[in-house]
């Protein structure tokens, strides 16, 4: 695997176009607009989303996505999750046999409930291998070239070694699951605990409370994912605990932020309004509240998120509401 394409040119696609150029690979990245890739092209930056980080000048962009399709042994679609269904769908007549997709998108689809990669199934063609890219890493340190460890999950071995290879380098460490499942579950919820997280950090109520909040957040997330299918195992790793750990601790996070704002009392319309960026979290919270009911998976913590962000609740009430809740076994499913 010589020649990977990436799909989308936001901070986190740049950032991994550059982890592929770093581990050799001949890497060319798709940007929807012109004015992205020309800068990528010609001063070797991407000062939309990732100002100041110089970029490998072997690193080409184009707003040709047929092209990149056409080249690539392996793509990486790092759209927004609630755009993966149209992007899939456009490209699914031009997919080569047998060339993977590498799902970086971390989220539940809006409406179906589905994750990244069953409405990649339903929309690419039954040939194309899917794979899911997960685990914690802010963008601009991978482009930056620091050390991250993330999950490559793919339920063909042999083909995740191959990857592994292409992407992998001494600054960038992917480790090998077979879990799709569990990987993408631990990445979607993760976005909208780190919300949570916010909020009590910007209402000042201490450490003991965010230590509180992740721990039984990761509970939500473990009792999500197998009531899904995922392997309970896989919520202690990179892609489980690890990317909670990582999204619902740092103003880095844009999740993280984002709480942090509403917890200060700002308004979610005036927050977004100031942001070029997606917020996974945010279009992600009904979507795991709604695939939580269908499985009969208890989630109050997501649910007071999607409470406050999609129903008008209250921070103030919301916070009294979970912090009223029954005591129970710590361990109880």
């Amino acid at each position: 695997m010589q020649r990977i394409g990436v799909i989308g040119a936001g901070a986190w696609g740049t950032a991994l176009a550059l982890a592929a150029t770093r581990a050799g690979r001949q890497t060319t990245l798709w940007a929807r607009e012109q004015a992205v890739a020309d800068a990528i092209n010609g001063q070797h930056e991407n000062p939309d989303y990732l100002p100041g980080l110089p970029l490998a000048p072997s690193l080409r962009a184009t707003t040709d996505a047929l092209a990149v399709l056409a080249a690539a042994d392996a793509v990486l679609l790092v759209v927004p999750a609630q755009h993966l269904r149209a992007t899939c769908a456009t490209l699914a007549p031009h997919w080569r046999p047998g060339v993977p997709a590498l799902i970086c998108a971390k989220g539940i689809e809006q409406g179906s409930g589905q994750l990244m990669s069953e409405v990649a199934a339903e929309t690419l063609p039954a040939t194309v291998p899917l794979v899911a890219l997960s685990g914690p890493s802010f963008a601009a340190e991978v482009a930056r070239g620091l050390p991250t460890a993330v999950t490559l999950a793919c339920e063909d071995q042999a083909l995740g070694t191959s990857l592994l290879s292409a992407l992998g380098s001494r600054s960038f460490r992917p480790y090998l699951s077979a879990d799709l499942i569990g990987a993408e579950v631990g990445g979607a919820v993760k976005n909208v605990l780190a919300i949570a997280c916010g909020v009590l950090e910007g209402r000042a109520m201490g450490d003991n409370a965010r230590a509180a909040l992740l721990t039984r957040g990761l509970a939500e997330i473990t009792r999500l994912g197998v009531a899904k299918g995922g392997l309970p195992g896989t919520f202690m790793g990179l892609s489980g605990m690890g990317d909670l750990l990582l999204t619902a601790t740092s103003m880095q996070s844009r999740n993280f932020s984002l709480g942090f704002a509403l917890g200060e009392g700002k308004s979610l319309s005036a927050i977004l309004a100031g942001r070029k960026a997606v917020t996974e979290g945010v279009f992600t919270a009904a979507a795991v509240v709604a695939l939580a009911e269908q499985l009969g998976v208890d989630m109050p913590i997501c649910q007071a998120v999607d409470a406050i962000l999609n129903r008008g609740a209250d921070v103030e009430q919301v916070v009294a509401a979970l912090l009223s809740r029954p005591f129970r076994i710590e361990l109880e499913h």
